[in-house]
């Protein structure tokens, strides 16, 4: 073993650690930095593009192909090794954000997404998996400060980038807003060189089958099922395309269900990984956990931006309050977990947590005072930093060591199928209610005298503007406050209710949370404990 692979004992001194941290980050700064940037410049892209409405499209197409990956990633990097398939991914993503810069209408981006989706999938789960086996459990709190600052550097500058971008005509001739999957492309190639230079790690290849049968089959399960939790409402839950789907989604999770337990050891998903206690419920509580993240940074900025009249830029800002809760909530954490080796407790405490914070965004309307409503938004940070991470050391601590990187990926993908279904349910809810709530708003407010006095000084409303809003919000802002008074409540009111319904599932993860056990966090890292099993298991002469 080369000296950039740890010692002779397979343990990584923490110069060694801090060389290759350092690729490691550059690489999921990419992910988190794309994800902060398209949030927050969505609306604008979306006004432009005239597709307000089927915004959720370029996102649910991105987290398909991100989540499907995701698995395969995992499954890959444990036989083949994953510094190679690490910078694959980097690749396809820096090609996806290339493509991105080009679509010239909202389907024309979700397709483009998608591609960017396959790279992603590789960005967290490769790197989470390499963390595991390079540092155990115990000793990982002592590094998480950086991922956080990481995270936290990404949630500041994605914001102000994307809202720069996304409030520029031109920049160099080329619309502002293609600026924000353009600017991946500079840093993703900076990432693939600190990655090839840095990241050096000991595998032992294992040539066993590769499950394509099982991700064939999550293809075919996954894919009609979230389209149909996407469009299910302009079709009918009841249309023909709908069922159709349900049935070809349904059959798809048999298959895959099969494949995986035809498969045994070599499946994308061992079955055998859901018989250990701690390992079904951290996986079953991390979609819930998913749901409410994903849901929660998709429509904060929205209500920022549609309610408040906030620019791209300032509702970035504006969920700063959300990412100090979940950086305090995760360092602190983390560092006592480090100390103690306790751990299940913080998963527990943090989806109440989540509750709470959820509970309290939906009791915000059109006229809540920011102050108001940073504080849930702090709330639900800091509920959401004590389940992240936590719930990944009990996942990588309750599997045999040479699994970490299936353990890694299957959390990481239940969470984003949570988090895909979130995002496509919440955003039905939202469109599918607003239409009404405005409706209704309106026949409240036209009855005052400010109303009346707007509509005689030549402020009037074509009733199809109704209907416009929801695929150019932008609208909103170009009429008199008084008028667009009722838009603003019409999406407040939508927002509630779907806040309200992510509290309620946030109450499911909670009770699934107490079923947890006690876990013993290892205190030697992956690849050292799976070597040390692997000479166990040889003969002696």
């Amino acid at each position: 073993m080369s000296d950039h692979s740890g010692s002779a004992t397979g343990e990584y001194t923490h110069r060694q650690v801090l060389t290759i941290l350092s690729g490691l980050m550059l690489g999921m700064f990419l992910g988190a930095l794309d994800q902060t940037i398209v949030s927050t410049s969505i609306r604008t892209i979306a006004d432009d593009l005239n597709g307000l409405s089927v915004q959720a499209w370029v996102t649910t197409a991105y987290l398909i192909t991100a989540t499907i990956t995701t698995p395969i990633y995992g499954k890959l990097g444990d036989l083949y090794g994953r510094k190679k398939l690490f910078m694959f991914a980097i690749s396809v993503f820096i090609v996806g954000s290339a493509l991105c810069s080009f679509a010239n209408s909202m389907y024309q981006l979700a397709a483009f997404r998608a591609v960017q989706g396959i790279g992603a999938g590789g960005l967290f789960t490769l790197v989470l998996a390499i963390i595991g086996d390079i540092v155990s459990p115990r000793e990982r709190a002592r590094y998480s400060g950086y991922f956080m600052a990481m995270f936290g550097t990404s949630s500041v500058l994605g914001p102000l980038i994307g809202g720069f971008f996304a409030g520029q005509e031109t920049i160099l001739g080329i619309s502002g807003w293609r600026w924000v999957f353009l600017v991946n492309v500079p840093i993703g190639i900076a990432a693939l060189f600190v990655v090839f230079r840095t990241l050096h790690v000991h595998h032992d290849r294992r040539d066993v089958r590769v499950d394509w049968w099982g991700a064939a089959a999550l293809v075919v399960g996954l894919v009609p099922l979230l389209t149909v939790a996407e469009q299910g409402r302009t079709w009918g839950w009841d249309s023909p395309r709908s069922v159709a789907c349900f049935v070809v989604g349904a059959l798809g999770v048999v298959a895959f269900f099969l494949a995986e337990r035809a498969m045994g050891d070599a499946a994308l998903i061992p079955l055998r990984i859901f018989r250990i206690r701690a390992a079904w419920v951290t996986i079953s509580a991390s979609v819930i956990v998913g749901a409410a993240m994903f849901g929660g940074i998709m429509l904060l900025p929205l209500y920022m931006q549609i309610v408040h009249g906030a620019s791209p830029t300032e509702s970035g800002l504006l969920m700063l309050p959300m990412v100090v809760g979940m950086m305090a909530a995760s360092i602190g954490s983390g560092q006592f977990i480090s100390r103690t080796g306790h751990v299940r407790l913080f998963p527990i405490f943090g989806s109440a947590i989540i509750v709470t914070g959820l509970g309290l965004l939906s009791l915000c309307g059109a006229d809540t005072p920011l102050g108001w409503v940073s504080a849930a938004m702090f709330v639900l940070g800091i509920g959401l930093g004590n389940c992240m991470q936590p719930l990944l050391l009990i996942v990588q601590s309750a599997v045999p060591p040479a699994e970490i990187g299936v353990a890694t990926s299957s959390a990481t993908f239940f969470r984003q199928i949570g988090g895909t279904l979130g995002v496509a349910v919440f955003l039905s809810v939202l469109f599918g209610s607003v239409g009404s709530n405005i409706a209704d708003a309106i026949k409240v407010e036209s009855q005052t005298p400010q109303w009346q006095q707007a509509v005689a000084e030549g402020h009037g409303l074509d009733p199809s503007v109704i209907a416009q809003v929801q695929d150019d919000s932008s609208v909103i802002d170009r009429m008199h406050p008084v008028i667009a008074h009722p838009f603003k409540v019409g999406f407040a009111e939508s927002m509630d209710t779907v806040f309200l319904l992510a509290a309620g599932i946030g109450v499911l993860a909670f009770l699934i949370l107490l079923l947890l056990p006690t876990v013993e966090l290892r205190a030697t890292s992956a690849s050292v404990a799976a070597r040390a099993q692997a000479d166990a298991a040889e003969p002696q002469l």
